[in-house]
């Protein structure tokens, strides 16, 4: 396995690579991340793992300078999975002040754009430079942050890309908690707790399953029930998967996202994402 720092290096190397499947990470990797690499290597002869904290995509008051930087400890993880470890500094990706973005599309504005108002221009405007870069046939993004995946398939799609997007599964703990890296925030306890977000977000889908359309009923019976449980929701949205679009009863393959702050030991809270895919038949 190669660590390479710079775009000039990198580029060198992979010019005699037949084939490449990209994984985009900003490190402290956990086995969602891996599971990740282990499905890029299904598809390309070389494996290209970034480790790369984005500062474009943190806002003013979220974590970017408490962020977790593991990088000896990532690199032991990607032995023998990735064949690249690609870690650039900020001045190797951004080496002046960023002045042209990636506009996403206006569904980056709703979900979690709605409070964070420049985190998918940032993540995408980013996401297309390591692509320009590393130039993979593959990449492989994970479906916990749903909403990230289908904003990099559209700017793939309309920016006429040749890369296939693969979506891994979620990676969950024993108690449904999707892994996360910000789940190294928490305490045991905490991490026990965090997992109520899961579990409102599957009352949801059961009680769909047995004929409950109330879709704006249920939302907001998951949020009080988040609310009272001491966390502060951010939303819960039930969604078409193939849009993002709000559902109507009518729908059949939906999805039911959600994003909440719970109390931390460090830095007062942490919000988590999580989210579940389903269909309804009649």
């Amino acid at each position: 396995m190669q660590i390479i720092q710079t775009i000039s290096e990198l580029r060198n190397t992979l010019k005699t690579k037949a084939s490449i499947a990209f994984v985009p990470t900003m490190g402290n990797l956990h086995a969602g991340h891996i599971h990740l690499v282990e499905l890029a290597k299904k598809h390309a002869e070389c494996v290209v793992v970034s480790i790369f904290v984005n500062p474009l995509q943190f806002g003013p008051n979220e974590d970017l300078a408490n962020y977790p930087r593991t990088l000896e400890a990532d690199c032991a993880k990607l032995t023998g999975l990735a064949d690249i470890v690609f870690t650039p500094s900020v001045a190797e990706i951004c080496p002046q002040e960023q002045s042209m973005t990636i506009q996403p599309p206006p569904i980056a504005n709703v979900l979690c754009g709605a409070s964070r108002l420049s985190h998918f221009a940032g993540v995408a405007t980013v996401v297309m430079k390591l692509f320009n870069i590393v130039q993979p046939q593959v990449a492989v993004f994970g479906k916990k942050d749903f909403q990230q995946l289908f904003i990099i398939k559209e700017m793939v799609s309309q920016f006429n890309l040749p890369i296939e997007i693969i979506a891994g599964e979620t990676v969950r703990e024993a108690s449904s908690l999707a892994l996360s890296s910000r789940n190294g925030y928490l305490t045991d306890a905490q991490r026990a707790q965090a997992a109520q977000l899961n579990k409102a977000l599957q009352s949801i889908v059961n009680q769909t399953k047995i004929g409950n359309k109330n879709f704006v009923q249920l939302e907001q019976q998951a949020t009080t029930l988040l609310t009272k449980q001491g966390w502060e929701v951010d939303y819960i949205s039930i969604r078409l998967s193939a849009t993002l679009q709000p559902a109507s009863q009518l729908d059949k393959n939906l999805i039911v996202l959600g994003a909440a702050k719970i109390a931390n030991k460090t830095s007062g809270q942490t919000r988590l994402i999580d989210n579940v895919e389903f269909r309804i038949t009649d």
